[in-house]
């Protein structure tokens, strides 16, 4: 039985090669940063109050003039498509069927106009935001977000914290890279995994960067694929280069992978329409800290002039609560979502989605909140071995 996201975790294990599932899973290093961000969020407490009336719990926020059925939205997952065929756009489906957002990956093993097809498929009114790396040829990018806005995307997600990769030892120890090449372990590997391996063979291709590929008129290179895989990205790319964006984009623009006050205010100061506060999920600089942690100081800085998003570590509905009482507009999950995928394709990923919903809505009840605006900064007890962790105590509102 499949009850929550870390139940789907242990079923995926169960069914992906283990250099898919350490892809998936893995974080960079020694991977502390990974673990922070559970381990952070398991420190915080939510303190109920009592007598409330609740009789019309509404966990549905409105962010950007569009509803969503909770303070909760799928991230951006690259190579979706290595979990299972069409990942990118079971993922999608299952987010408009939940009524929440999905952020499409740059790269996506699904081109972008068929994952916005197949979601409007499911709910015409679905919510889906297209994340976008800069590589040194700023050509794709342009090409990239002509093609995002033409489909219907709503908002453009700009990420940071990837100016070189991470290293990812799980990765490196398992030989996963581009071009792939298979060696004997990993060859016993896949015939111990034959649900999977019968599945990507069916699909009568490996996955690729399809998107990339379109951009670049079909000429994009082998080696072009893996430095995307690998994180190399343009890095020239400056704060002030916002506006180049703000020329092709005319929807919301969100920053990814802050984690400094200083740059939510830049953020700010430079006409980002949100943050997200966020380490990549613990695949970047190990030694950065959790999202939780750093969220206070990150609303205080933009004092109310744009949301701010989180992701990393969230597991629980009580911990989004968790992220919305310190001050966060909602949760972004990746890892959850895919699990989920990775079991049982769409209705695993819905599943996983719709259990979080649900785990909101009833948090917010055991609170005594009756909207999710109505929780606040003394919902928290903080109890993390941090400096400056008193700074819960005071957190900014949200921003819808």
């Amino acid at each position: 039985m499949k009850l929550n996201a870390n139940d789907h975790r242990r079923h995926a294990r169960r069914r992906l090669p283990r250099f898919v599932f350490d892809y998936v899973d893995g974080g960079a290093e020694t991977e502390d940063c990974l673990r922070r961000n559970e381990a952070d969020l398991a420190a915080l407490h939510l303190v109920p109050t009592a007598l409330r009336d609740t009789r019309h719990a509404d966990p549905g926020i409105t962010v950007f003039g569009r509803r969503w059925a909770a303070p909760l939205g799928v991230a951006p997952v690259g190579f979706s498509g290595l979990v299972r065929p069409h990942g990118d756009t079971l993922l999608a489906c299952a987010a408009a069927a939940t009524g929440v957002p999905h952020v499409l990956s740059t790269p996506s093993n699904d081109r972008l106009e068929a994952v916005r097809e197949a979601a409007l498929r499911r709910d015409p009114e679905a919510l889906q935001w297209m994340q976008l790396y800069v590589m040194g040829d700023r050509a794709i990018a342009e090409q990239l977000v002509r093609r995002a806005r033409a489909a219907g995307y709503s908002a453009l997600v700009l990420t940071v914290d990837a100016a070189v990769s991470g290293l990812r030892e799980r990765d490196v120890r398992n030989g996963f890279r581009l071009p792939f090449r298979f060696t004997p372990s990993t060859l016993l590997d896949l015939a111990l995994h034959p649900r999977w391996s019968l599945a990507m063979a069916m699909q009568g291709r490996s996955p690729s960067f399809v998107n990339l590929a379109e951009a670049d008129d079909g000429a994009t290179s082998a080696q072009l694929q893996a430095a995307l895989l690998s994180r190399t990205m343009d890095r020239t790319l400056a704060w002030e280069h916002l506006a180049w964006l703000r020329r092709l984009w005319d929807g919301p623009l969100l920053v990814k992978g802050l984690l400094h006050p200083g740059d939510a205010a830049l953020a700010v100061r430079h006409g980002a329409d949100g943050i997200v506060v966020s380490n990549h999920g613990g695949r970047q600089l190990d030694a950065a800290p959790s999202t939780i942690s750093v969220l206070p100081r990150m609303v205080d800085a933009v004092a109310g002039r744009i949301p701010v998003f989180v992701d990393g570590g969230f597991r629980r509905g009580s911990d989004v609560v968790k992220a919305l009482a310190a001050g966060a507009t909602a949760a972004f999950v990746g890892r959850a979502a895919v699990w989920g995928m990775a079991c049982d394709g769409e209705a695993g990923a819905r599943g996983v989605l719709a259990g979080l919903v649900d785990d909101i809505a009833r948090t917010l009840v055991l609170l005594g909140a009756d909207r999710v605006d109505e929780v606040a900064p003394h919902h928290l007890l903080a109890n993390l071995p941090i400096p400056g962790n008193a700074g819960l105590s005071h957190a900014g509102a949200r921003h819808g």
